[in-house]
């Protein structure tokens, strides 16, 4: 038997993987995955985009780049990022294969074995592994509909012993689904000023708004800018793009940022020129807020076609919010309530999702399940969730 390290072997397979596979199955209807809809990708688009380059712009696609990022593709995303008011050149800015590298590059930068961090209950899965994969001690904390309960977060963050940091997703959490109002972003901030515990903001779904009237609710804390905080903030091409990328970016103050590029260095050397060569072609072409906007609308009818079904079947006892962006709808089902039970009678009738306690980092919360309306059709939703809310019925009554 190989021996491995501790930290391999503390490492498990996540429900979600697991559920690919059942998901790729023609007769399922699959609410499990956070993929975007493969139909809605900008194919023609960026073809036409690789095609008008230059020779020599085509040829750095297929080689080697800096760490930190194509200098091309670091400038155009500087830009896109100061448009919503991040300070870009007050901090340095990497690029990533994934925010799931920015996020594993980040835990590796600041966790030993056995130190505590602090996140969301529900947390995205992909963190929890990141930080799991370092040796942490995660506690979580609970979240509602206006965002992490703070009078829990200023206790746990006043302990002896204090975390290594505070994980956080405030734009249409993963897997929640929530914004943050502004005030509970102010009270964060404001609990955490001081206390010399870095904050990482994960900002992957913040342009897939669905109302104008939620626009003023989208300030990340980074662009707050807030003293005595050290502030690190994390995106992505996947949901704004395309994952097949393998994008993403790490804005971060300076001390941190150099500590991540040498992490980085020895895991992949460079993250792929070919698609950085593709995404500085599309923000510069001007394309990306049109393309935006156009996927934005498309997820805002799915999301309104899932709300619609769940108003209208599920039962009462089932508390969940509207969406008002992303990706995610998160069902609360009454205290005991066995999830997975409700998804083995859901497979039975064709439609699979994922239970809450993939995003419990304490493993112990059963009650919960994730909606993902992203890769469906309407009318795909509208089959789905009778057969979700029947699961329901049978296994609570």
């Amino acid at each position: 038997m190989p021996k491995f390290s501790q930290s391999v072997s503390a490492l498990r397979s996540s429900a979600i993987r697991e559920l690919m596979s059942l998901a790729s199955r023609p007769d399922i209807i699959s609410f499990a995955g956070g993929m975007p809809g493969n139909d809605l990708f900008p194919v023609e688009e960026v073809g036409e985009l690789f095609r008008q380059l230059n020779p020599e712009a085509k040829q750095a696609a297929f080689q080697y780049g800096p760490t930190p990022g194509l200098p091309s593709l670091l400038e155009s995303l500087s830009g896109y990022l100061e448009r919503k008011r991040l300070p870009v050149q007050k901090n340095r800015l990497m690029i990533t294969t994934g925010s799931q590298q920015a996020l594993s590059i980040l835990a590796r930068a600041f966790i030993d074995p056995g130190d505590r961090v602090l996140t969301e209950y529900p947390c995205f899965i992909g963190a929890i592994a990141a930080f799991r994969a370092c040796g942490a001690d995660i506690l979580s904390i609970p979240v509602d509909e206006e965002g992490i309960d703070t009078g829990m977060l200023q206790e746990m963050a006043a302990r002896s012993s204090p975390a290594k940091f505070l994980y956080l997703t405030p734009c249409f959490h993963n897997p929640a689904g929530i914004l943050y109002t502004t005030e509970r972003k102010h009270r964060l901030i404001e609990v955490m000023q001081g206390l010399d515990i870095p904050v990482i903001e994960d900002d992957a779904y913040g342009d897939l708004w669905f109302s104008e009237e939620d626009r003023g609710r989208l300030q990340p804390l980074k662009s707050i800018d807030p003293e005595g905080i050290d502030l690190c903030y994390t995106g992505s091409f996947s949901k704004i793009l395309g994952p097949g990328l393998r994008l993403g970016w790490l804005l971060a103050p300076e001390a941190i940022h150099e500590k991540c590029e040498l992490i980085k260095q020895p895991a992949d050397a460079c993250s792929p020129s070919f698609t950085q060569v593709i995404a500085d072609a599309f923000i510069r072409s001007g394309r990306i807020d049109s393309y935006i906007a156009s996927v934005r609308q498309q997820y805002r009818l799915r999301a309104s076609a899932m709300a619609a079904g769940l108003r209208k079947c599920l039962p009462d006892y089932v508390r969940w919010n509207e969406p008002k962006g992303g990706f995610y709808i998160w069902l609360t089902l009454p205290e005991g309530t066995a999830a997975a039970e409700i998804l083995k009678h859901a497979i039975d009738g064709g439609v699979v999702f994922v239970t809450g306690s993939t995003f419990d980092p304490e493993g112990r919360r059963t009650n919960a399940i994730r909606l993902s309306y992203c890769n469906n059709t309407p009318e795909e939703i509208e089959r789905g969730i009778p057969i979700v809310a029947s699961a329901i019925r049978t296994v609570c009554g």
